[in-house]
């Protein structure tokens, strides 16, 4: 029995007709709509069985695959603009499968054709670090986390819109008859067909030769696409600091004498991930969680690193004579910088049922009010805290600063 979890019904049934999944007696086959967060839609996301929320802990990819009650494939699907940050700004969803032993799909444009103020329009083309980082995923985890390119008019100059090529019977899917979509709907049939037997040791499906033609295609695209030949975003908003000085800076806002534990103070060395900019979503989030895997993951979670990875809002300097750190935060309001962050998580408070007498819950609301004895915030808070609060062992502000310490 399979079971599509779809946020798009017209991308689950095009993915549909064009896989094995179309073969099956349609009693074989189930569909279930994909409800993003216990915030976004607090009626429905309680109803989500436990193994496709573990899916959705960071964010919600378009389409989920089960067979016999076992996610199998997730698979993301866009359009945008791939230049600069924008790359990652779904990083997280795939980072998401890949840790639960789920093979990650994802399908981009090698180029958008972009027409700004001022010009007759260009072709901004994907940033070659997402083949890196994905390339960093698989190295960890063994399971396919793999790049197919958006069909696209990419190198003639389209006459109209983005030079995207578009399917002709569903509407925003890519065109079934590219080459491209050819070979990602091989590689879903072979993922169908082995379920979660791409677990076990002796038949790893990451071994496949479908799979191991599209890690190499995925390396070449990387070199032909200069990713040698220069530093890419998100690594250009980067640096690397003695820990030290992050402890300095962060005890401006403890107690004389504070401990900040162990966990920061046992790896040398941290990753700065500093963004200029007013304290909010996309595309940061998904960038900290590449540069997770680009740069400091070394196994399976977030403890396992040999850098710690922070989080910091402002205009970031490093003295290398003295270690001293310096933020320049955005603030709105004349409020504080960290307030912006503190903010958004208090506007859940009203979303949360753990308040109410048993009397006073309605029997609809029981099961979210248990859901929610069992899983705290983990749904319910807006993906991007979920997400830089799961990554960054520390976010800092000029004004303030949160870290963990186990």
């Amino acid at each position: 029995m399979y079971r599509i979890w779809y946020s798009d019904e017209q991308f689950g049934k095009y993915i549909y007709e064009n896989t094995i999944l179309f073969d099956f007696d349609e009693s074989e086959i189930k569909w279930s709509k994909i409800y993003e967060s216990d915030a976004s839609n607090p009626s429905n996301f309680h109803g989500i069985p436990d193994h496709i929320k573990n899916i959705l802990y960071l964010d919600a990819p378009d389409l989920i695959i089960e067979k016999d009650s076992e996610p199998i494939v997730s698979i993301e699907v866009t359009t945008e603009a791939g230049t600069g940050h924008n790359a990652f700004q779904r990083f997280g969803r795939i980072a998401a499968a890949i840790e639960n032993q789920v093979p990650a799909l994802y399908i981009y444009p090698k180029a958008v054709y972009v027409q700004r103020k001022g010009d007759n329009g260009r072709w901004d083309m994907i940033n070659p670090n997402i083949f890196k980082a994905l390339e960093k995923t698989i190295r960890i985890y063994d399971i396919p986390a793999l790049l197919f390119y958006f069909p696209t008019k990419h190198p003639e100059e389209p006459l109209h819109g983005k030079g995207i090529i578009y399917d002709n019977e569903y509407i925003g899917c890519p065109d079934r008859n590219s080459d491209e979509m050819k070979k990602l709907f091989e590689t879903l049939n072979l993922i169908l067909t082995y379920g979660k037997k791409q677990v076990n040791e002796d038949i790893k499906i990451i071994n496949k030769k479908i799979i191991k033609e599209r890690l190499d295609w995925m390396q070449e695209q990387y070199s032909e696409r200069g990713g040698y030949e220069r530093v890419w975003s998100p690594d250009t908003s980067t640096m690397i600091v003695p820990t030290e000085s992050i402890i300095n800076y962060m005890q401006k806002f403890t107690s004389d004498g504070y401990n900040f534990g162990e966990l920061l103070s046992s790896r040398k060395e941290t990753l700065i991930y500093h963004a200029n900019a007013y304290f909010r979503g996309d595309p940061y989030p998904g960038a900290l969680a590449a540069l997770d895997y680009l740069h400091t993951r070394t196994g399976k979670t977030y403890e396992d690193r040999d850098l710690n990875l922070i989080m910091a809002w402002g205009n970031v300097s490093y003295d290398k004579k003295s270690g001293e750190i310096n933020i320049k935060s955005k603030s709105k309001n004349d409020k504080k910088a960290i307030d912006a962050m503190i903010d958004m998580i208090n506007k859940v408070a009203d979303k949360f049922i753990l308040d109410k007498n048993y009397e006073d819950i309605n029997d609809s609301e029981i099961p979210r009010f248990y859901m929610q004895i069992r899983h705290g915030t983990a749904y319910s808070l807006r993906k991007e805290i979920r997400m830089f609060s799961y990554f960054a062992d520390a976010i800092i502000f000029e004004d303030g600063a949160l870290w963990r310490e186990g």
